[in-house]
Order: structure tokens, then C-alpha cells, then sequence
């Protein structure tokens, strides 16, 4: 699609009362086709509700509504096959597709905008844009859940440190620990959800910000838009932004949880780690060092989490200081709520593509397990269930621990005449809950990471869906 820059390709509507001409550089500054020109579909869907509306209450003819309607159909035609020119001076999609009407079919066209403004339009249009993204990126929310999923039933038995401050911690099962992004994902698609409740309530019909003294029906366009609601302030319609920075503040939690998701595949694909292998096809290598395997999609994620934060605060800057109704300020809520769109699609695409491809290293996450002493707090539980108090038993398995650590072994590793020197309150079944299988098995609960339930779980998440 062109973008035409000279002064002269459209003749502005609200020049009417102005003396001279926009000056050039005000007027490619204060342009904002460049990015809103992505709103057509919405913008020219509102359109053809309000020209039925208009036609409903009788301002419009049915002649002259199905000469607009066909109009604009005809202009999204030429706006897909690229055969559309847009101009810099007519600033925004709405005046460019209403001028470029105007030229097909005349008078007709002139008459589209009665009782709406820009104001009103944008708000309806952003809307609209929003919701359908927003069901889009539900999609691959769902999608990546699956992964998810799959992978944790696949990898059900597979035993792996848990860690807390980075140390090892206990042992937990791999689908344990999949299950746990699956449970931040889930919460993220009913803030996502949520938020389209809010989005979905029609600004059109505010006008500029004190309604229209048209009869206008707005539940009638409403329904043709599939909108839940209409907006119920006039005010309050055309000038806030909440949903969209609502839509940020969801991005941001998002992006957060597949920020920390990617930190941990980056720790885990590292060689020092070594517990998964990640695809090449998600990976790059190095100009010098031909060795190197990069796991630059969730680095790449990471980083993008950035952007994203930053976009929620710019749109809370940029709503912080207006009164009401409509500011010119607001021209720059469009490109922070698009970028964070764009982000948000790619970086769950991605992962939804990545995660079930994900190649698991058992022997090594295993290996890992079996160090740090993992099983230390079983050792302690077991005490505790042959009568001695928590914090003594705390104690004695912190004495164990320090043998361990001078003589390099795991608990698991000592003998039975080793470990009773602690507490007469070992017995010779002690070992049967210092094995990983036995440390995770224990662990049978709701919420707890036995492989039977993870199992659990995966069922109840399928048949929720």
C-alpha cells in the first residue's frame, strides 16, 4: 500500500474554517495513517453498521445505503489488492477511505458521517480491532497449553531438581514443573477473557463527546457489530483508554511468565545444565565459534518482555494527564497497544511451535537430582512420622547433610550404621525414602508432584477445555 506525502492529494473536511494551508512538516508529524491505516477492515465493518443504522432511522435512503455499503466494500478490495493510494494529508484511515468514497459515488458518500465523529469512529474501530486480536491470541494460548499438556504427560515419571534460589531444593517430576506454566497460562487467558468483556461495548454514537441530536439507535449498530453493550457515557466513551491498557497489562503479565519460561530453557539447554535439547530449527549458531548452539527464540522472547512493559507505561503516561473528553495525545495509543499485539502473537506462536518439540535429557536431569541432596527434607519428614519434633529432626538431617558434604555423597549413598548415628530413630527402611521415585511417589496429593497426579491433572486440564 503507497502512502502519498504531497500536500495536495486530499482536500481536508474541517478546512472550512482555516486561512492557509497545514504546514508540510505539521502536517506529516501530525499524520497518523501510517500506522492506523491497519484499522481498514474495522474501520470500513463500522462504516456499513452506521449506514444501516442510518438508513433504519430514516436519514439515509436504501439507495443511497447500498450505494455506500458497495462503495466500501469496493475500496477494502482495492485497500487487499494493494491498489490503494494513501495520502499523508487526509492523516488518518477514517478520512482517507471516507474521501476516496466520496470520489466513487458523490454526494452519497458526504453523507456517511452524519451524526458520528472521528472521536467516536477511532474508539469503535480500535475496539473492534482489539477483540478480533484478542480471540486470535486466546487461540494461541490454547495452542501452547496443549503443548504443554502433552509434554507433561509424556514426561510424567521423568525426575528432575527442583530448585529454589537456584539451589537444589527437592525432586520433582518434569511434568510436575510443565504443569506449572500451564496453570500461569491458564490464569493469563481469563485475564485476557475478562478484558474482552470491557472491550466489547460500543463507543459509536458518543459523536465527538456529547452524543448526536440524530435519533440514532445504538443498540441496532451494536447488534450488527457483535458488541455486547454500548458505552453509556458520552464522555467517558470517546476519551479513555482503559481497555487498551488493560490489553497491556494482560500482555505484560504474559510476557513475564514466558520470560521466566525462557530463562529457564536458556539455563536448561546450556551445557553446564545439559536437561533439554532444544530444535535446531528454534535455534542459531555463531559467525565464529562453530560449535555453538543458541537458543535465540527464548532469548529473543525475553528480551521482547521489554517492550511490551514498556508499552503498558507508556500508554499510563500518555492517559495520566488528560481531561476530558478527546485529546489529540490520544493519536498515540495506537502504536504502543499495536506493537504489544504483534509481540504478544509472535512470541506465543513460537512457543506454542517450540515446546512440544522439546527433547528431554532423563539421564541427565536424573543425575542432577541425585545431587544436592535433593531428599534431605524426606529424610527429615521420615523422622518426624517416627515421633521426633520437626526441628530436631531438622537438625540431625542438617548433621547427615554435613557428612555428606565432607565425604562427597549423597544420604542415599551412606550406610544404614552412617545415618542411625544421628537419631535412633532410623531404621533400616530408611532408604526407601531416600531414593528420587520414592521422594516424588510421596508426594500424592492434589497439587503435588507424583507422577499419578500430574496425570490427574493433565485429565482435569483436558476436560475443562
Amino acid at each position: 500500500m503507497s502512502i502519498d506525502n504531497s500536500s495536495e492529494a486530499g482536500h481536508k473536511p474541517w478546512a472550512g474554517r482555516f486561512t492557509e494551508p497545514t504546514d508540510a512538516f505539521v502536517e506529516a508529524f501530525t499524520s497518523s495513517v501510517g500506522f492506523d491505516k491497519r484499522l481498514y477492515r474495522h474501520d470500513i465493518a463500522g462504516s456499513i453498521a452506521h449506514a444501516r443504522m442510518l438508513a433504519h432511522i430514516g436519514v439515509l435512503s436504501g439507495d443511497e445505503c447500498e450505494l455506500i455499503i458497495n462503495g466500501l466494500k469496493d475500496i477494502q478490495l482495492d485497500i487487499e489488492r494493494d491498489e490503494f493510494n494513501w495520502s499523508v494529508s487526509l492523516e488518518d484511515v477514517h478520512m482517507n477511505i471516507e474521501a476516496r468514497l466520496t470520489d466513487r459515488i458523490g454526494v452519497a458518500g458526504k453523507k456517511l458521517h452524519t451524526g458520528r465523529s472521528r472521536n467516536d469512529q477511532v474508539a469503535t474501530d480500535i475496539r473492534l480491532y482489539l477483540r478480533d486480536e484478542i480471540d486470535l491470541i486466546a487461540a494461541e494460548i490454547k495452542r501452547l497449553q496443549a503443548g504443554l499438556l502433552d509434554l507433561a504427560e509424556r514426561e510424567a515419571d521423568t525426575i528432575l531438581p527442583g530448585f529454589t534460589h537456584l539451589q537444589v531444593a527437592q525432586p520433582v517430576v518434569f511434568g510436575h514443573h510443565m504443569m506449572a506454566w500451564y496453570e500461569m497460562l491458564k490464569r493469563d487467558h481469563e485475564r485476557l477473557m475478562d478484558c474482552r468483556k470491557r472491550v466489547n461495548l460500543m463507543p459509536l454514537g458518543a459523536a465527538a463527546l456529547a452524543g448526536t441530536s440524530y435519533p440514532i439507535d445504538r443498540e441496532f449498530s451494536a447488534k450488527l457489530l457483535g458488541f455486547d453493550g454500548v458505552c453509556e457515557n458520552s464522555l467517558d466513551a470517546v476519551s479513555d483508554r482503559d481497555f487498551a491498557i488493560e490489553f497491556c497489562a494482560f500482555a505484560s503479565t504474559l510476557l513475564m511468565h514466558l520470560s521466566r519460561f525462557s530463562e529457564e530453557l536458556v539455563i536448561w539447554a546450556s551445557a553446564q545444565f545439559d536437561f533439554v535439547e532444544l530444535p535446531d530449527r528454534f535455534c542459531t549458531g555463531s559467525s565464529i565459534m562453530p560449535q555453538k548452539k543458541n537458543p535465540d527464540v527464548p532469548e529473543l522472547v525475553r528480551g521482547k518482555t521489554g517492550r511490551v512493559f514498556g508499552s503498558l507505561m507508556s500508554l499510563l503516561t500518555l492517559m495520566k494527564g488528560q481531561p476530558l473528553a478527546y485529546n489529540k495525545d490520544n493519536q498515540e495509543d495506537k502504536e504502543p497497544l499495536f506493537d504489544s499485539i504483534d509481540t504478544v502473537r509472535g512470541s506465543l506462536r513460537v512457543f506454542a511451535d517450540m515446546v512440544p518439540a522439546i527433547e528431554v535429557k532423563h539421564e541427565k536431569m536424573e543425575r542432577a537430582a541425585l545431587s544436592g541432596f535433593s531428599t534431605a527434607t524426606d529424610l527429615a519428614d521420615y523422622l518426624v512420622r517416627n515421633g521426633v519434633a520437626f526441628r530436631d529432626a531438622h537438625e540431625v538431617v542438617g548433621k547427615a547433610v554435613r557428612l555428606g558434604v565432607e565425604t562427597g555423597r549423597d544420604l542415599a549413598e551412606m550406610s544404614f550404621e552412617e545415618l542411625s548415628q544421628f537419631s535412633p530413630a532410623i531404621k533400616k527402611d530408611v532408604f526407601e525414602v531416600l531414593t528420587l521415585q520414592g521422594s516424588v511417589a510421596a508426594r500424592d496429593h492434589i497439587g503435588g508432584t507424583a507422577p499419578a497426579q500430574v496425570r490427574a491433572a493433565v485429565q482435569r486440564a483436558r476436560d475443562s477445555c
